[in-house]
């Protein structure tokens, strides 16, 4: 490898906070600067939907995304599930990670490697794959990515410092309500960089991105599909629950955009008031199937109606939980991220501290 290569390390706090985002958004950057970007994931952790599958969906979806070329991709050193930690308690993994850390500096790449680190600081202690064992083995510094969820973020970002030190090199505030995006610069960032620690990005939140799948939806709530499979492409950026009269359903739902509307099976007027805004989905409560009315309405407007076998309050919860932990596995999804980074990430400053020379210069 060149002598003149770089590791930068995308790490981050805690688990969905924008890693695999910021990286597909900051390799573009990068391109169009004229860089030679190698990418990597020392750490993988095993898919849920595919247990048997050893490289993970949102590693083959940014490979594929990047269109780098085989040597400029660095292979996945050990994927992190149950069975893995048992086998080095156990004393039957001895493998030196850290050694084989150390391989990646003899890999071809290009003027940046690019690690995606783990979900936070403590993933992969065990193994000497955490965020700053790779950081030592490689000589890497640390871009953290945070999603802003409270002012409280200050004491996370104040305590990676302190454990990372000179090794971060700034931190990317991600998903900030339009509300909150003033305090946070006018407040939050000047204290932060009082303390050593550039914010070299603040990315407003964005429904797009935290969007998810019917496909994606029907899957987790292991729902029945009854009508529209092939519209599962379709993107629920938020959640309604039709509970109320169907006056007040209305007004509720007119506010909202592509949502899906969990309602009783029974509730035939909910469903048709929502079937009439801007829903992308129906889930229907207590396996109660529609009535043909609906169904074809449904067709005509090519909305999904999943039947789950749960209560409300459970298929709500499950909604809500797989929002939080949102991939980036859909094109328009990596558009708005190239857009959101262009518009709100400092790449000159990163390449300024990473004293890195772009080839092409950006307006």
């Amino acid at each position: 490898m060149p002598k003149s290569a770089k590791y930068l390390l995308i790490g981050s706090t805690e688990a969905y906070s924008g890693k695999s985002a910021t990286i597909l958004g900051l390799t573009h950057q990068l391109q169009q600067k004229g860089l030679d970007v190698a990418y990597g994931k020392p750490l993988g952790t095993r898919s849920d939907e595919s247990p048997t599958t050893a490289g993970e969906a949102d590693v083959q979806f940014i490979t594929k995304s990047l269109n780098l070329p085989e040597n400029q991709l660095l292979p996945t050193l050990l994927v992190l599930d149950e069975a893995a930690v048992q086998r080095r308690l156990s004393g039957e993994d001895r493998t030196d990670y850290r050694q084989k850390m150390r391989q990646y500096l003899q890999q071809p790449a290009g003027d940046l490697v690019l690690l995606e680190g783990p979900s936070n600081l403590e993933e992969g202690s065990l193994f000497d794959l955490s965020l700053l064992q790779v950081a030592e083995a490689v000589d890497a510094v640390a871009l953290l990515v945070a999603r802003y969820k409270s002012a409280f973020l200050v004491e996370a970002l104040l305590s990676a410092k302190q454990r990372l030190g000179d090794r971060l090199i700034g931190v990317l505030i991600n998903d900030i309500p339009t509300e909150q995006l003033e305090v946070v610069k006018t407040n939050m960032c000047p204290f932060l960089e009082q303390q050593g620690i550039p914010v070299l990005g603040m990315l407003p939140k964005n429904n797009l991105l935290r969007s998810v799948s019917v496909e994606e939806l029907a899957h987790q709530l292991q729902a029945e599909v009854l009508c529209r499979s092939d519209r599962l492409d379709l993107l629920v950026e938020s959640l309604a629950i039709g509970a109320m009269n169907v006056n007040a359903a209305l007004k509720y739902f007119r506010k909202r955009q592509n949502m899906a509307v969990v309602t009783g099976g029974d509730r035939v007027e909910i469903q048709l008031a929502a079937l009439e805004t801007s829903t992308h989905c129906l889930i229907l409560t207590g396996q109660l199937p529609p009535p043909p009315f609906i169904k074809s309405r449904a067709e005509e407007l090519e909305v999904p109606i999943l039947s789950v076998d749960l209560d409300t309050l459970t298929t709500v919860e499950i909604v809500n939980r797989t929002f939080g932990q949102v991939r980036l596995h859909e094109p328009i999804k990596v558009h708005c991220i190239r857009e959101l980074m262009q518009a709100h990430f400092d790449v000159n400053r990163l390449l300024s501290e990473l004293e890195i020379s772009p080839a092409v210069a950006l307006p």
